[in-house]
């Protein structure tokens, strides 16, 4: 199955449900604070995603049943929220979300600090700008190897792990489309797909300050990784268009 392409109408619907989300995430982002917890967070979240008319996107994930997955230090995806996870000082926090709106997903992650230490910042910081760096290639006629070379080789500058055990992806009326997004370059690049006009990407950045292995705890869903190091999540669904690259999130 090949890359969807979605109409100039469909992204501008996309646009829609990516401004609402970025507002959301603009808000998720204050409330990541010390005292607070992850289900306070996904309360929140869910209650904003209602109160703009959209569907919280990761509860029509069969058997999950929270809005958003929350991580912490060795968590690198798919934490469930739970009140028992008390945001404490030096602590890495990632927030994924996504929204249904109007017949489509759109779908973002970020990662903040709690008074971390200055390595811990450096780390953030090289995840934030791999993403950027990602973007930038994220262009018709360019390749998806391209951009996964961009985040591997800001991460591997840093001496950092990109996780080879998840992807980005495609998003659009569904949460999860093809292609598959590494963070890292894998097989030749004539084989990767090529980036037409019209494509919706949830580019993605996990990567880790440690081997890259992961695990998957007991609950079944929270990935961490497998020596204990810290991990951190970027990510921006972005559209492809005649213009160049466009964040929708």
């Amino acid at each position: 199955m090949g890359i969807s392409v979605k109409s100039e109408k469909e992204i501008e619907i996309m646009a829609e449900g990516g401004r609402k989300l970025r507002k959301i995430k603009a808000r998720l982002k204050k409330e990541v604070q010390i005292g607070n917890n992850a289900a306070e967070i996904d309360k929140l979240a869910e209650s904003e995603i209602l109160k703009c008319g959209a569907k919280p996107s990761f509860k029509m994930v069969r058997g999950y049943s929270w809005t958003t997955c929350v991580n912490v230090n060795a968590g690198v995806v798919h934490g469930i929220p739970s009140k028992d996870i008390v945001f404490t000082k030096g602590d890495l926090i990632s927030v994924d979300v996504g929204i249904y709106y109007k017949g489509f997903h759109t779908d973002t992650s970020f990662s903040v600090g709690l008074d971390l230490k200055k390595g811990d910042l450096n780390f953030l910081e090289c995840g934030s700008l791999a993403l950027k760096k990602a973007i930038l290639k994220a262009k018709k006629g360019n390749r998806i190897y391209d951009i996964s070379e961009a985040i591997e080789s800001v991460l591997k500058k840093n001496k950092y792990s990109p996780v080879k055990a998840l992807v980005g992806h495609g998003v659009g009326r569904e949460l999860h489309e093809e292609p598959q997004i590494p963070c890292f370059v894998a097989g030749r690049k004539e084989d990767s797909p090529i980036i037409p006009e019209g494509a919706c990407l949830a580019i993605e950045v996990m990567y880790t300050s440690g081997s890259g292995n992961v695990a998957i705890k007991n609950d079944g869903w929270t990935i961490v990784t497998s020596d204990d190091k810290i991990s951190a999540l970027f990510e921006e669904t972005v559209a492809i268009t005649k213009y160049g690259p466009i964040i929708l999130t």
